[in-house]
C-alpha cells in the first residue's frame, strides 16, 4: 500500500469535506491510489450469489457516485465496490455545504441528495472498466420524478449489463419522500418493475442479483413487512443500513450534530448492527445481507458477520483512517475468525444466532 494517500490525510481533513472528496477522486482517476500486492487470505474468500469474493470487505455506495474509480478502489484490496446512487437524469443534489465531519465521534453527516451525472455517464464509465473485480450498481430516483418505479426500471434496464449486482436505494433521508417507498405496497411495485426491466435488458444472459437498501430507523412493523416481502418476492439480498436521521445522546460534536441529513460512521455501528441481526432473524438467514454502518476495524466487520452479514461495507471510516485501513481490517478479521475456530467467513455468518 502506498503511504502517499495516508500522508495526504491531514491536508485533506483541513479542506471542506466535499472538496477533499473531489480531490481524492481526481487522484484516483490519475492512477495515484494505493495498490494492494499481498496475496489474499484464503480464510476471507467467500461465495455469495454464485460469485467468489476475494474478501467480504466492500466499499458502500456514495463514494463513487458516477462509477469513475471502481477499478482504482478495487486495487486497494477491497473485495467489491458499489457505485452510485445513480439516477436516470443528472442532478445537482442539495445546496452546499452538505457534508459535515464529526471528528470527535468518528462520524459524518451528509445531505447530498443523490448528486450525480446520470445513468448515461455511469454506463459509459462502467463500459470502459479495465478490471474484473465485483462491482455493484446502486440505483436511485430523480428528485422531481413522481413515478418512482419508472426511474428504477429505467436505471435497471440501462445499467444491468454492467452490474454484478443491482441495488434499489429507497432509504436515503436526503430525497423528499424516498423513505416512504419502503412501505410494503410501494416497495413491491418498485421491485416488480425493476425485475421486469432487468430481465428485459439481460435476456438469456446472467441476471445481476437484485438487493434493496433499507434505513436503520424503521419500526418493527416496517421491518416485518420488508422481511416478508423479501421472502415472498425472492429478493436476492438486503443492505442494512443506510444513514440514520437519529442523533445519539453520546455525540460529542454537538453543534455539527444539529445539521440535517443522514449520520454515518462510528455512531451508526450499534444501531445498524442491531437492525441487521433483527432482519437476519426475521428472514431465517435465508437471504444474504450486506452489513454497513460504522465499520472501522476487523472486529467491527466480524460483529456484523456474526450478526448475519454475508458481506460488509464501509466508507466513513476511510475519511478518518485512509486506505491503510483496508489491509488492517482484513488482517484483523482473519485473526478473529481464526481465534474462534472458523475456517472461512461463511462459517461465521449468523453465528450469534446459533
Amino acid at each position: 500500500m502506498s503511504v502517499l494517500a495516508d500522508f495526504a490525510l491531514p491536508f485533506l481533513r483541513c479542506l471542506d469535506p466535499e472538496k477533499a472528496h473531489n480531490m481524492t477522486l481526481a487522484a484516483l482517476k490519475m492512477g495515484l491510489g494505493p495498490k494492494a500486492f499481498a496475496d489474499e487470505d484464503g480464510r476471507l474468500v467467500t461465495k455469495v450469489w454464485d460469485m467468489y469474493f476475494p474478501n467480504p470487505i466492500g466499499l458502500s455506495a456514495g463514494f463513487d457516485k458516477n462509477a469513475e474509480v471502481a477499478d482504482a478502489m478495487l486495487e486497494t484490496g477491497l473485495g467489491f465496490v458499489e457505485v452510485g446512487s445513480i439516477t436516470p437524469k443528472a442532478q445537482d443534489g442539495n445546496p452546499k455545504p452538505r457534508i459535515f465531519r464529526l471528528p470527535k465521534d468518528g462520524g459524518v453527516i451528509n445531505r447530498l441528495g443523490f448528486n450525480n451525472k446520470g445513468m448515461q455517464v455511469a454506463a459509459k464509465n462502467l463500459a470502459h472498466r479495465h478490471g474484473n473485480g465485483i462491482v455493484g450498481v446502486n440505483l436511485g430516483k430523480n428528485k422531481t420524478t413522481e413515478d418512482a418505479a419508472s426511474d428504477y426500471a429505467i436505471g435497471a434496464e440501462k445499467l444491468s449489463p454492467f452490474a454484478d449486482y443491482l441495488v434499489i436505494n429507497v432509504s436515503s433521508p436526503n430525497t423528499p419522500g424516498l423513505r416512504a417507498l419502503q412501505d410494503k405496497t410501494e416497495l413491491a411495485n418498485l421491485v416488480a418493475a425493476t425485475l421486469e426491466a432487468r430481465d428485459k435488458a439481460m435476456g438469456e444472459k446472467r441476471k445481476p442479483p437484485l438487493l434493496v437498501k433499507i434505513a436503520p430507523d424503521l419500526n418493527d412493523d416496517d421491518l416485518s413487512d420488508i422481511a416478508s416481502l423479501a421472502l415472498e418476492m425472492n429478493i436476492d439480498g438486503l443492505i442494512i443500513s443506510n444513514t440514520t436521521i437519529s442523533r445519539p445522546d453520546t455525540l460529542k460534536d454537538k453543534k455539527t450534530a444539529e445539521e440535517t441529513g443522514g449520520l454515518s460512521g462510528k455512531p451508526l455501528m450499534e444501531l445498524s448492527t442491531e437492525v441487521l441481526a433483527d432482519v437476519y432473524k426475521r428472514t431465517d438467514g435465508k437471504i444474504p445481507l450486506i452489513g454497513v454502518g460504522g465499520v472501522a476495524s476487523g472486529q467491527d466487520a466480524y460483529l456484523k458477520i456474526r450478526a448475519g452479514a454475508s458481506l460488509v461495507q464501509l466508507y466513513s471510516a476511510l475519511v478518518y483512517h485512509g486506505p491503510s485501513l483496508i489491509p488492517r481490517i482484513k488482517r484483523e478479521l482473519s485473526e478473529c475468525l481464526a481465534r474462534d475456530g472458523f475456517e472461512n467467513v461463511g462459517q461465521a455468518v449468523g453465528a450469534d444466532h446459533r
